[in-house]
């Protein structure tokens, strides 16, 4: 680990401020035409860490949420969160009510930094938590110093202007074993449970991508794209501390799913790097507008969160000239595993493992396979999390001998590459996006009118994969009350896209349904939604 962190850092924190201070001159971040540099991003997140550390209340190791989307007003409040000694709980944006408040309560936060926006959904299981600081903002706010005022709230740009006057004190929780940033995620099993990540994870890990760039980044010099979320581990990692500590200007993408305005953001840009995931990439090179944008500067594309297929790699190539770079990694993993090294890429795997990262593949008694045989993969390293926050009984599941045990099926091809077969697990990914079945059938089985249900993955055109249920029922259902239902419980990208109605699940002898049955059977009564 020691070779990999930089001497005479001992914290994520020391890692930012030694990088603000470096690239000062240079433009850190831009989003709706707006561009701050790193002298502006350092002033706003060193105010607002003096806020958190001495006005708000908090001390150092109190989990903080942050809920914001890819807006500026994000590595400002991540920032300032760690160098303020806190514990950052990354939270998506379009979370319902019901979800936040199981990762609110898990994580024990007791602040939250929001937008204006997502307040009803915040009052709605509020008094469920221990939050009690509130601090809210507009995504305009930066444009305008605005501080419009809400009851009961703190707003941004007041608590960075009130900081303005302190210093800031030092820090505690910085050491590189103490957990910073609470990552959740269904692991390999489907409950939410908090991947606790530590300085030295989330430093290793940076460090070890930016070595797999090397000879394709120049310090500086580079312009990323940057569509993925940054409350997502791959954004968190890649973008707002890789990236970021080559003195790159990351280009904020708010809403990728408008692809007009995602490239009219970009078109004034000569970007030579970028982010995304494979529906992303096919829907960009569809865009008119997109295919007539400059690539000469486009060095490198990385792809990750869900399988690249050869027709993305394809039409990519044809539009921008360029190749994609497939990783895989977790949110356990801080985030990257393995990547192919741009340029010479291996299509049809995830690379080769990070520089101090080794890879095996298992069998079900935890035991190495013969060489080129399929099993679960299981990584080492020093991206590796701690553990399952406040659960020791998954961590001892997850993590043996070293270990941290996937839940996805591989296996070692040629030269050392690492190729993903499937997932041991039953687990959805929606345009990046983990859903987990046993959440989306616990929400099914509430309605009233159903008695059983079964959720599996269906191919998409639009999303890659979507959510497909095949439920048993007790009387006639309206579907779209069943879709309301969902809606009400499950954030979009996990509501069933068709319900199928069957008269019985298959199961095993123990009565246990089998989901693997479902995937091999004829669809007699789709309801397409």
């Amino acid at each position: 680990m020691s070779q990999i962190i930089e001497q005479g850092i001992n914290s994520l924190a020391d890692f930012i401020e030694n990088r603000l201070k470096t690239y000062a001159h240079l433009p850190a971040y831009s989003c709706m035409g707006q561009t701050l540099t790193f002298a502006q991003i350092d002033k706003k997140s060193e105010a607002l860490a003096c806020w958190l550390q001495q006005i708000s209340g908090l001390q150092a190791g109190d989990r903080i949420v942050i809920q914001l989307p890819n807006i500026t007003q994000y590595p400002v409040a991540a920032y300032a969160a760690l160098r303020a000694g806190l514990i950052l709980v990354n939270t998506n944006p379009l979370y319902t009510p019901q979800e936040m408040a199981h990762q609110f309560k898990d994580s024990g936060a007791k602040a939250i930094i929001t937008l204006v926006d997502l307040l009803p959904k915040l009052y709605a299981i509020q008094a469920q938590t221990c939050i009690e600081k509130v601090i809210v903002c507009n995504p305009t706010d930066f444009l305008s110093n605005g501080t419009t005022p809400v009851e009961d709230c703190i707003n941004l740009n007041q608590a960075i202007q009130d900081g303005l006057t302190l210093t800031l004190q030092p820090r505690q929780n910085n050491r590189l074993d103490d957990t910073c940033v609470l990552q959740y995620t269904g692991g390999t099993t489907g409950v939410s449970k908090g991947a606790e990540l530590t300085h030295a994870n989330i430093l290793s890990n940076a460090a070890q991508t930016s070595e797999r760039r090397q000879n394709n980044t120049v310090q500086g010099e580079e312009i990323i794209i940057c569509p993925l979320p940054l409350y997502h581990i791959y954004a968190f990692t890649v973008n707002m501390i890789s990236f970021f500590s080559s003195g790159a200007l990351n280009v904020l993408i708010t809403n990728p799913a408008d692809l007009d305005s995602f490239v009219a953001s970009i078109k004034p840009y000569k970007f030579t790097g970028f982010a995304g995931i494979n529906t992303l990439f096919v829907g960009l090179c569809t865009n008119k507008e997109f295919r007539q944008l400059d690539f000469s500067n486009l060095k490198f594309t990385f792809s990750g969160g869900t399988a690249l297929t050869s027709d993305a790699v394809n039409v990519w190539r044809d539009v921008t000239g360029g190749t994609i770079s497939e990783g895989y990694g977790l949110s356990e993993t801080s985030s990257v595993l393995c990547v192919n090294k741009p340029g010479y890429e291996k299509l049809g795997t995830v690379g080769t493992p990070l520089t101090g990262t080794e890879i095996q593949i298992w069998n079900t008694q935890n035991q190495p396979v013969a060489p080129g045989e399929e099993g679960e993969i299981v990584a080492k390293g020093p991206q590796i999390m701690k553990g399952y926050w406040g659960r020791p009984l998954d961590t001892q599941a997850s993590i043996v001998n070293g270990f941290f045990k996937t839940g996805d099926v591989g296996k070692v091809v040629d030269n050392g590459f690492i190729k993903i077969v499937d997932r041991l697990k039953d687990m959805i990914i929606v345009s990046g996006f983990n859903v987990y079945p046993n959440e989306v059938e616990d929400v099914l089985t509430r309605h009233p009118n159903i008695l059983e249900a079964a959720v599996i993955s269906q191919q998409d055109d639009k999303t890659g994969e979507s959510v497909c249920a095949y439920i048993v029922v007790n009387q006639d259902v309206n579907t779209d009350n069943i879709i309301s239902h969902c809606r009400e419980y499950l954030t979009r990208y996990k509501v069933p896209k068709k319900v199928i109605i069957m008269d019985s699940l298959p199961k095993s002898s123990v009565g246990k349904i089998l989901r693997k049955d479902l995937r091999n059977k004829p669809v007699a009564m789709p309801v397409t939604l």
